[in-house]
């Protein structure tokens, strides 16, 4: 009897195999610090960037807002391309396209130029987190690392929005504005050369399927009009009705998105991934943060420099200690107490962290020291941040089939992003009612009752940003399954996920 044995390539090591898995989570986690960065970073560089190209106070927004709207609108497309044409090579185009859009814009000469940047780094943005996140589901697939994994992922989504305060006063003050752009340009020489050595390469092997235009045009169409809605109630009110239209507009394409989707062919979203009570439920409660996170954000940074008169650097010194607690709670939620308590008993926990945390900021006066007025909240907060998302992401994406794995880590960025959007708008407009009631039973209107008057109005917004947070730890405590159900669920109809189809890796 003759023996014929195949040669093949001798499999990784498994030490080997683990180490390479751990370098692709360090990749992948430049690349979503660079993006979460970026919806903030430019915010303390803005007033640098006005007097340089010297553009008026109504037209300051877009520099913001061509961000917002290009990035939010364009999610759900950017995931599925990532699935459909490889995570890999998606990754790589869209850090590289984020950097050119990143220099363009710090090089800018114009104002127009500076929001076309801005736009295009949004366009590339929306390629890059949710193939980023997809990268992450899809590689850790062991349950202890994958808690790490998205311990430290959680994290960077949490805090990236205070980094980028603290980042941008550093580069504005000791170098120009326009660092707070070319900045992203060395985090993704970084990235990329990560991506090329560490991100394994994934063939298809089966037929590819055909991307859903009408269900990308009607979901990005809504995604623009609510973004874009939300953006202009904050400069013209929500009585406006061109912020009606746009949000009723908003409303009725995502119900016929979501009527489509139930007809196509290759949907580009099945519904079963947002059917799932655990994931929708995940959805939602990173929406919510997200409101909170940037309510407080933006209003905190006000109090600090405009009330207390601290300096951009100093502004964004002051948020380290919420990141701090934020990085040490990601850990150990992640690693020990979501295994033993699950994502219904820890995200609704954090969630009442959070608001503990802004309704002691409502204490704030115009003498108020930093401790513990300013300290202690921050610190619950990243407590509670630290306890949420990273149990809201890692259940987002689990048990997802790995072929829609892009689209459902886009959902989880649309969630934060619209969040963000509805936040600001919503928020601001609630502070500036509050001012201007102040004011009005307050006459004459003297310098000392303007300041108080502000202050009363960041008080009115903390208080907002606590009620959302005790909204979300009600409705999360309501719609994740017990970890009893969990497993019955799991027994029942195993992982919840699709076959995947075949794929080669290199």
């Amino acid at each position: 009897m003759v023996v014929v044995m195949s040669q093949t390539t001798p499999a990784p090591s498994p030490t080997t195999a683990s180490s390479a898995r751990w370098l692709t989570l360090t990749t992948v986690a430049f690349a979503q610090l660079m993006v979460v960065l970026d919806t903030t970073i430019v915010n303390i560089a803005l007033p640098s960037a006005q007097a340089d190209l010297g553009f008026s106070d109504g037209n300051r927004q877009w520099i913001v807002t061509a961000y917002s709207l290009s990035f939010g609108s364009l999610l759900l497309l950017g995931g599925r391309l990532s699935d459909l044409i490889g995570r890999r090579r998606t990754f790589i185009t869209a850090l590289i396209g984020f950097a050119a859009a990143s220099a363009l814009g710090g090089a800018a000469p114009s104002f127009g130029l500076l929001v076309a940047a801005r736009a295009l780094q949004g366009v590339f943005g929306a390629l890059l987190a949710p193939t980023a996140l997809a990268v992450l589901a899809t590689t850790f697939t062991d349950p202890v690392e994958r808690r790490r994994a998205f311990g430290i992922f959680g994290a960077i989504a949490g805090m990236g929005g205070a980094i980028g305060l603290l980042l941008g006063g550093i580069l504005t003050e000791n170098l120009s504005w326009r660092w707070s752009l070319y900045v992203n340009c060395v985090i993704a020489v970084i990235a990329v050369t990560g991506a090329l050595f560490f991100l394994p390469h994934v063939e298809r092997t089966g037929p590819r399927p055909r991307l859903d235009v009408p269900g990308t045009v009607l979901i990005s169409a809504g995604l623009f009009s609510l973004v874009y809605g939300f953006s202009h109630a904050e400069t013209h009110g929500w009585g406006n009705g061109a912020t009606i239209g746009l949000v009723i507009a908003g409303i009725v394409l995502g119900a016929a998105f979501v009527w489509w989707q139930t007809r196509a062919q290759h949907p580009l979203m099945p519904l079963s991934i947002i059917l799932d009570r655990n994931r929708s439920a995940s959805y939602l409660s990173v929406l919510l943060a997200g409101i909170g996170m940037f309510g407080i954000f933006l209003f905190l940074t006000y109090y600090l420099q405009a009330t207390l008169g601290y300096s951009p650097i100093k502004t964004g010194v002051s948020f380290l200690p919420m990141i701090v607690a934020l990085v040490f709670m990601a850990q150990i939620s992640s690693n020990f107490l979501l295994p033993r308590f699950g994502p219904r008993v820890m995200v609704p926990s954090g969630m009442l962290f959070a608001a503990a945390g802004a309704f002691w900021l409502t204490g704030l006066d115009l003498n108020s020291a930093y401790f513990p007025g300013i300290l202690i909240p921050l610190v619950l907060m990243g407590m509670g941040f630290g306890q949420m998302m990273p149990a809201a992401i890692q259940t987002a994406t689990l048990n997802v089939d790995p072929r829609f794995a892009g689209v459902a880590s886009a959902l989880v960025n649309t969630g934060q992003q619209v969040g963000g959007s509805l936040g600001t708008a919503l928020i601001n407009t609630l502070a500036a009612s509050a001012a201007t009631a102040y004011l009005t039973s307050h006459q004459p209107a003297s310098q000392q009752v303007l300041a108080e008057a502000a202050v009363h109005s960041y008080s009115t917004a903390y208080a907002w940003v606590g009620a959302f947070f005790l909204f979300g730890a009600v409705l999360a405590g309501l719609l994740y399954r017990s970890r009893t159900e969990t497993a019955q669920v799991i027994a029942t109809t195993g992982t919840g996920a699709a076959e995947a189809e075949p794929v080669v890796m290199h």
